[in-house]
């Protein structure tokens, strides 16, 4: 019964499969739509193995200043550095008398005309005292929401100042506004990602601007007169943990810190949750050896409480193993007092234990009291009691500039940049340089390309061959090459960014094309078509399905533009001789949707295999996208700092035009680009 009951299962999972389908239903134990994912934990698996390797050896006081100076210039080089400090320009707006303590509504520009809005709570005690900065995790109210003032207000109500802050797209500082001034993005993870499509091309990263608030919001506390500028501490949870973890982690001005909710370690958290949004996810940083813990190990020997929630999605396994690999560093320096955990019963927050557990912490190496310090009830302000705007929306004040136009003012400086070098550079030195920053590889170094037949299809004036190429370990492309009934004279790649079943029904395009007398190779790139990540994400249409893979590539140094257009370039390979053809054909290389930026690299890298080239719905740059706050789908094509040295329409320059046809060019958002 049980062996009738798998079949009829068996067959109803055949049934939902396509006839032109090529892969089974799992490769190396996995879903075909986790091929690319498992790949990619595969290469984070041997980097988190070297990286624990190298922390092993760290021993001595001296190596672990070497390590943590190393670690330090890649965190601020990966964020693409800082900019320069100007005035903060900073104004107390507003202030009321609370119950042991009293409150000051603060605005200031973290960058000219970039307003940050904060609350300011002061203690009933005599100056100078310490202040603790409390960064806001993601919150659509920020500042205002009960959590973050409710660990502020126990702080001033036990002798320490608390400054609390929005972050980027909450509170009042929501970026992108409609004609009536309210926000068109409600999702702080949501804001920071997209926030983050134009700043990684411009080779910065969301965490760049969020971390520099930080910055500035320390240097407003220290332009404070009644607050002692060398006793600072920092806490928050969540996302706020996030960011006290990188702000004690750059700026050694934070004496004592709580991170809570935030710190595992990688491997848990691709194993678990998988990477969140953009400011958690620094460029390289799993290849380079930038872990969870290294944050606290960066702060060594200053004081840090590490704060857990039992039940948190940010794996508490992984957090006693980031706490255990910071203790030990503590412990080599002669200071294991200065670092502890607490771990709070529940889930995801910041509960009255943390709180407490914060207060406490900063109490004993802000104040040097080591006392038990309570919570008592106090009542909280409402979220327009708290505004530091007028009307609650910083991008209403005059001359507001966002972290768009942050991004855009980056690009256009770029821009000239670039000019000069195309116009400057021999194109063989310029395209060196495209294939440094993009990182693919020549063809001479790319694995030899293994192809499987697994069936084929007989239609009446040509066949479809189904095949399995495997470009490297782990990577499985399904392909289906139409092969006319006589002989063909020339070949085509043909990629489509919603798979080669888009183009293989009968009528199509492909079927166009053989009865032309091609070849016709058209191949699921990885993490297209049958390998397309399934499930859905919480960003909504702004991000494609495979954005996590990306984020994991990005995170790993690579991007998922640089493997997909090496592909592009064994399969072209493949196409030329397909069939036993000795001498190879000329290729015709088209490619539809997002593909496109990564064909056009393996065109422009490896002219030589390509006779004719169309690029239809292909975006028109990536200058564009910058200049497009709600870009779409483009995150599986960011390189990293790309901007710095080309652009699309740089390498379509290259090309003879006589080959090339750009076709239905698209915008940032996906939509027909109109110059």
């Amino acid at each position: 019964m049980f062996g009738m009951l798998l079949a009829c299962v068996l067959l109803a999972a055949d049934d939902n499969r396509s006839p032109l389908d090529v892969l089974p239903a799992t490769i190396n134990g996995v879903d075909a739509d986790q091929m690319l994912h498992a790949y990619l934990m595969d290469l984070a698996d041997k980097a988190f193995a070297a990286r624990r390797a190298k922390y092993e050896a760290i021993e001595t006081p001296e190596q672990i200043s070497q390590y943590q100076e190393d670690l330090y210039r890649f965190f601020v080089d990966a964020l693409g550095g800082f900019p320069e400090r100007s005035p903060l320009n900073a104004q107390v707006v507003g202030q009321a008398e609370r119950d042991g303590y009293r409150i000051e509504k603060i605005l200031f520009e973290s960058q000219p005309k970039h307003f940050v809005t904060g609350i300011l709570y002061l203690p009933d005690a005599q100056p100078p005292y310490p202040a603790v900065l409390v960064p806001c995790g993601h919150s659509s109210t920020g500042k205002a929401r009960d959590l973050y003032q409710r660990a502020p207000i126990v702080l001033a109500k036990h002798g320490l100042a608390a400054f609390c802050y929005d972050p980027l797209d909450q509170g009042e500082r929501h970026q992108l506004l409609d004609a009536e001034g309210k926000p068109v993005i409600t999702s702080s993870t949501q804001g920071h990602t997209l926030a983050g499509v134009g700043a990684t091309l411009v080779g910065r990263n969301t965490a760049t601007y969020r971390s520099w608030d930080g910055i500035r919001a320390i240097d407003y506390l220290q332009s404070r007169p009644e607050i002692d500028p060398k006793r600072i501490g920092c806490t928050g949870i969540s996302g706020g943990g996030t960011m006290t973890s990188y702000l004690m982690a750059l700026d050694r001005r934070i004496v004592a810190a709580a991170p809570g909710c935030y710190l595992t370690t990688f491997k848990r958290l691709l194993e678990t949750i998988g990477p969140q949004d953009a400011e958690q996810n620094i460029f390289g940083q799993i290849a380079f050896g930038l872990d969870h813990p290294d944050y606290v190990i960066l702060t060594a020997p200053r004081p840090t409480l590490v704060m857990t929630a039992t039940d948190d999605f940010f794996d508490i396994d992984g957090s006693w193993d980031a706490f255990r690999q910071a203790k030990r560093i503590y412990g080599r320096l002669e200071y294991p007092e200065r670092t502890a955990m607490l771990e709070a019963p529940g889930k995801h927050g910041f509960p009255p234990l943390m709180r407490v557990g914060a207060a406490r912490w900063m109490r004993r190496w802000l104040l040097h009291v080591d006392d038990a310090v309570t919570e008592t009830e106090s009542p909280v302000a409402t979220e327009e009691e708290l505004y530091c705007t007028p009307r609650g929306e910083i991008m209403l004040l005059p001359g507001a500039r966002s972290v768009y136009d942050l991004n855009r003012e980056k690009e256009k400086a770029l821009a000239s940049r670039r000019a000069a070098f195309w116009r400057d550079t021999p194109v063989d030195e310029a395209l060196a340089a495209v294939r440094q920053v993009s990182g693919i590889r020549p063809r001479a170094e790319l694995p030899e390309l293994a192809c499987e037949k697994t069936g084929a299809i007989d239609r009446e004036q040509y066949r479809i061959d189904k095949l399995i190429l495997r470009p490297e370990p782990g990577i499985w492309l399904p392909a289906l090459a139409f092969v006319p009934k006589s002989a063909a004279t020339s070949a085509c790649l043909y990629l489509h960014e919603d798979g080669k079943q888009a183009v293989a029904e009968p009528g199509g395009e492909a079927e166009r094309l053989v009865l032309q007398g091609k070849v016709v190779l058209a191949v699921d790139l990885r993490g297209i078509g049958e390998t397309r990540p399934g499930g859905k994400h919480s960003y909504g249409s702004y991000l494609p399905p495979e954005w996590r893979d990306a984020t994991i590539a990005y995170l790993l140094g690579r991007s998922l533009l640089a493997m997909r257009a090496e592909d592009v370039v064994q399969c072209a390979q493949l196409a030329a001789r397909y069939n036993n053809e000795a001498t190879g054909r000329p290729v015709e290389l088209v490619s539809v949707g997002r593909v496109g930026p990564a064909a056009l690299h393996a065109a422009v890298l490896e002219p030589g295999l390509f006779a004719a080239m169309t690029f239809q719905k292909c975006v028109v740059s990536w200058s564009n996208v910058v200049d497009t706050p709600l870009s779409k789908n483009q995150y599986a094509n960011l390189i990293h700092g790309v901007l710095k040295t080309y652009d699309l329409p740089d390498l379509l320059a290259v090309l003879p035009p006589e080959k090339v046809r750009f076709l239905e060019p698209l915008n940032g958002a996906e939509e027909p680009f109109v110059e």
